[in-house]
């Protein structure tokens, strides 16, 4: 009996010294997949959050904490709704219209020229939509962005027409953006079958066996006193293959204290955290 006893108080000291704080016994923590997918882009996962959402089961991931719904200027994001609005209103009168370089010479080399509304889009050509913008108009805007619930519809007064969406009052969060392009890929705006079928096709941006890709980036340079700069990338996947198939809708903005150096990086960390869930292939 003693003996036992010996060897029962041996192996609680022993037990004791291997957990001691009980820190053995803690769970191990799971690793964000999104915040490992963001630091191996060199992404700062402190300042940046990330929104990815599945049609099909509505299954969500994100990485962001707070940041998932506080609100920034769309910067070139919003080029989205716009260019949905601006074929809707009658605006433009398709994706082909085109528009002829006033001469002025901008700081992107592929702006400085004639443009098709599709190209503008795609090359972010900001003066063929401060062109647009206007004829469609602030009361069409206004209820263009209740309809689409997108972000906070601000758009100021008169002498906003042409930038609300670079720097104020316009702003939309990450889960928000989600929210619009879920609507978007599932075809549920109040929109004509004609606007989907001329604005899809132009927001394309990749594709691959089985998955499609679309969206687009966004950039709001930091104005004095306005911390730094924002970088954004939106859009929607859908795969019809792989080990994940379905229709992805994702938003992902980051803080750029680099400036355009980092622009990069938007892209790229988005879509290594859409194939850290499967919902790419391999790249």
């Amino acid at each position: 009996m003693r003996a036992l006893k010996a060897l029962a108080a041996l192996w609680f000291s022993l037990a004791l010294a291997g957990c001691a704080g009980f820190v053995c016994c803690a769970p191990v923590p799971v690793k964000d997949p999104l915040e490992q997918a963001l630091l191996a882009e060199g992404v700062d996962p402190g300042v940046a959050s990330l929104v990815i959402y599945r049609l099909e089961d509505e299954k969500t991931w994100t990485h962001g904490g707070a940041r998932i719904d506080a609100r920034f200027s769309p910067a070139s994001t919003s080029k989205i709704p716009h260019t949905l609005l601006a074929l809707e209103t009658g605006a433009v009168s398709g994706m082909d219209e085109a528009f002829a370089w006033d001469g002025e010479v901008r700081f992107v080399d592929s702006w400085n020229q004639d443009q098709t509304f599709a190209q503008a889009f795609q090359r972010s050509a900001v003066w063929v939509y401060q062109i647009v913008v206007p004829r469609i108009g602030p009361d069409r805007l206004t209820e263009g962005f209740a309809a689409f619930g997108y972000g906070n519809g601000e758009i100021g007064g008169p002498d906003k027409i042409t930038n609300y969406w670079l720097s104020a009052p316009l702003a939309i969060s990450a889960a928000e953006q989600v929210a619009f392009l879920s609507r978007l890929a599932r075809r549920t705006l109040p929109l004509s079958q004609r606007t989907y079928d001329l604005a899809v096709p132009a927001m394309e941006l990749a594709r691959g066996e089985g998955w499609v890709m679309y969206g687009k980036t966004g950039w709001k340079g930091a104005v004095e006193g306005d911390g730094s700069d924002i970088g954004w990338f939106v859009g929607w996947l859908e795969q019809s293959g792989g080990e994940a198939p379905g229709t992805y809708a994702f938003a992902f903005n980051m803080d750029m204290p680099g400036g355009m150096e980092e622009a990069p990086k938007r892209r790229a960390a988005t879509e290594r955290a859409l194939r850290t869930i499967g919902a790419l292939p391999p790249g």
